[in-house]
């Protein structure tokens, strides 16, 4: 293999547990709400995990009003909203006079001679009061506002234009956002965090080494710059005792914070560490929209819910487009519009559209990569028709009663996807756009047949139906395999091995003679793996287990190819993980340490794969095997001691000591605010004497 390009992340990423992935996903719209579940629920107790997302689906809404009320400026609607359902926040009098001298501040800005009455008042009865106990500095804030009496909101020289400014709007939404995420537990699902976390680890990677993203177009557009404002503890949590300086870093350094907004985020939280990280990920803004788009189109093309439905809306007819608030990009937490509102003002509504990036709704990627564990031999034509309208739609069928027949039913099981935006679009179509979107669906029939039997392959692949399937797509296109031999191999090798274990031996003969020997002769790099594979003779039946074998891999690897035969690329969402995994293992490699938080977002879970070929499962139940039957085990701890020798001796002498001395590492990280692979390079420089380091950099 060609080394990489040092432009570029190594082309050969880790491979991903999408099945690990599926769940998050479904999480995911499960909380928001975006798909409709008929699954019964578990439980009628309140402690459920059903009813915990309902109540934080509901406080995100909550959350969610009052921010739009206070973008909007009407910031007594929103006090009102606070008094009700978290009257607490409001004991925060630092809060509470930013709160009220922006009242102060739209009053006047209204313009009207009641209005500027009515600020007056204000300034008398509340902000005035509030500026006393708020903060030291808030006296001189409030005789400062009281400058824009006299200068007008459009004198951009004026010494209060920032006060005019309507980003103040939006800094206080997000510090409202930030403290009542956490007053009331109300976080993001949790893949939400996670892609937030895994992008911008992503982002920090390709800088440290100085590569360009594969995905930079995809990941700026749906991480966004801005953050909302920290929420601060309060006076009475500033003497708080020391944290490990640990814990400090690991936060620091894993939400790019500085030390102090690290110790102040640590001191808000009480000292919990994983309650600090979220509320730090949560300030993170997402392009909502584009989230949804992306999740929507990998939950059809993993078959978790029903390719046709409303988000055909948004591909043919644009969606209903509602007044936006400000300029300023801006995008919120993750949270579904189809609710009944309490609390509206004009004809602005409380949805996701007006805060979007501008030109997300186009984020198509051209040439997604295949999954390199059993990657296709050569580039596939996408717009190529291999076959008419109508075979689709009779192989769609035949695959659906091969699925049927052997208890595959997992169509029944797809779920309906309903989005953000589907009651607003209902409540104002026309009935012309009605009709559109009627014969819009007819014509994606097509379209849903290629999904039908795209999915249908993947679904008895992971069944392990390999004969099955290689009929299939040769009666689909009988030069699919002649470009893609090495997923042949793989299938045949499947039926081979079932053959084997049913003890057909002449019929596992037979495939391997006509399939495996002659596919190996074309391509050397098979040798090895049919000469394996053929030790499935010698494997007691107990000691092998079809079931074991990596089928899920080899399905998804299938489901790319046959997907791109037939015009249907792979999703967006699975080339933005499968890219910032692989960095992210490459980010902790460099930290020489492991990520604190990757069991907390599930990380850990999507990188479980089952790697090894479906060969090295035989190869391992027949080492055991002849190993158990030794009188010596020097052959079972030969490999091992291999791979444990297999290092650098001068990687492990210096940079392998260093990182074992915690607190110098510590030490260096705090006082030169360094990453933590940094201060291990300059440890082992200075024989990791941290003291000489730290003089040698201040000399």
């Amino acid at each position: 293999m060609d080394s990489p390009s040092p432009s570029s992340p190594s082309p050969s990423p880790s491979p991903v547990n999408w099945e690990a992935l599926d769940a998050l996903v479904i999480e995911f719209a499960k909380s928001e709400n975006l798909i409709e579940d008929f699954s019964p629920p578990t439980s009628p107790s309140s402690s459920s995990p059903s009813s915990c997302s309902s109540s934080s689906y509901h406080y995100r809404v909550l959350i969610l009003q009052i921010r739009r009320l206070l973008q909007r400026g009407d910031i007594d609607s929103a006090i009102d909203l606070l008094r009700i359902h978290a009257p607490s926040v409001l004991d925060d009098h630092r809060l509470l006079f930013r709160l009220q001298k922006q009242k102060f501040i739209e009053l006047l800005r209204k313009g009207t001679e009641e209005d500027r009455k009515s600020a007056i008042n204000c300034l008398r009865t509340a902000l005035a009061p509030s500026a006393l106990d708020a903060y030291p500095e808030a006296y001189e804030e409030f005789k400062h506002v009281l400058l824009a009496f006299i200068y007008d909101k459009e004198d951009q020289t004026s010494p209060v234009v920032n006060e005019w400014s309507d980003r103040r709007l939006f800094e206080l939404a997000g510090l409202m956002t930030s403290v009542l995420r956490a007053h009331l537990h109300a976080y993001d699902p949790v893949f939400s965090m996670a892609i937030r976390y895994l992008i911008s680890i992503h982002k920090g990677f390709c800088f440290h080494q100085g590569i360009s993203s594969p995905i930079t177009d995809l990941t700026e557009r749906l991480l966004l710059e801005e953050r909302d404002l920290p929420a601060t503890p309060q006076e009475g949590l500033l003497e708080a005792p020391p944290f490990d300086e640990v814990d400090i870093q690991a936060l620091a350094h894993a939400v790019e914070l500085t030390r102090q907004g690290a110790v102040d985020s640590l001191k808000f939280a009480k000292g919990d560490l994983f309650q600090a990280f979220q509320n730090e990920l949560c300030r993170m803004r997402l392009d909502i929209t584009m989230l949804d788009k992306l999740i929507h189109e990998y939950c059809v093309y993993r078959g978790i819910v029903n390719s046709s439905g409303p988000s055909s809306f948004s591909q043919g007819i644009p969606l209903v487009q509602e007044p936006s608030v400000s300029n300023q990009r801006e995008s919120e937490s993750t949270l579904s519009a189809d609710f009944s509102l309490e609390v509206r003002s004009g004809p602005s509504m409380l949805a996701d559209t007006d805060m979007d990036t501008p030109g997300t709704d186009d984020v198509s990627i051209q040439n997604p990569e295949v999954d390199g564990r059993y990657s296709s031999s050569s580039t596939i034509n996408s717009h190529e028709d291999c076959c008419t309208s109508g075979r689709y739609r009779r192989k769609a069928s035949k695959l659906l009663h091969i699925k049927k027949s052997r208890g595959i039913r997992e169509i029944n099981k797809r779920k309906r996807w309903k989005g953000r935006h589907e009651v607003q679009i209902y409540a104002n179509m026309s009935e012309e756009q009605v009709s559109e979107i009627s014969s819009a669906a007819d014509a994606s029939d097509n379209k849903d047949d290629k999904y039908e039997i795209m999915l249908a392959v993947k679904e008895l692949t992971s069944k392990g139906m390999a004969a099955e399937v290689v009929e299939e797509i040769n009666d689909l296109d009988s030069t699919f395999f002649a470009q893609n031999h090495i997923l042949l191999f793989q299938l045949k090798r499947i039926e081979f091995l079932k053959l084997v274990k049913s003890g057909d031996h002449s019929g596992a003969l037979k495939v391997a003679c006509s399939y495996l020997g002659p596919l190996a002769t074309r391509d050397p790099d098979l040798l090895k793996p049919l000469k394996e594979t053929l030790l499935a003779f010698f494997t007691p039946d107990e000691k092998f287990v079809v079931k074991s074998l990596p089928f899920l891999d080899l399905s998804t690897s299938l489901q790319v190819a046959i997907g791109r035969r037939l015009g249907i690329e792979e999703p967006q969402l699975m080339k933005i993980i499968r890219a910032t995994l692989h960095t992210h293992t490459e980010w902790f490699k460099l930290q020489m340490c492991k990520d604190r938080f990757e069991s907390l977002l599930k990380i850990d879970l999507l990188k479980q794969v089952n790697s090894c070929p479906l060969t090295d499962t035989i190869s391992e139940s027949l080492s055991a095997d002849i190993c158990n039957n030794s009188s010596s085990q020097g052959t079972a701890t030969s490999s091992s001691k291999m791979q444990e020798d297999d290092r650098s001796p001068a990687q492990v002498s210096s940079t392998g000591d260093i990182a074992s001395d915690e607190t110098a590492i510590l030490k260096v990280m705090e006082f030169l605010a360094l990453p933590r692979a940094d201060a291990i390079h300059l440890l082992a420089q200075y024989n990791g004497n941290a003291e000489t380091v730290i003089q040698q950099i201040f000399a």
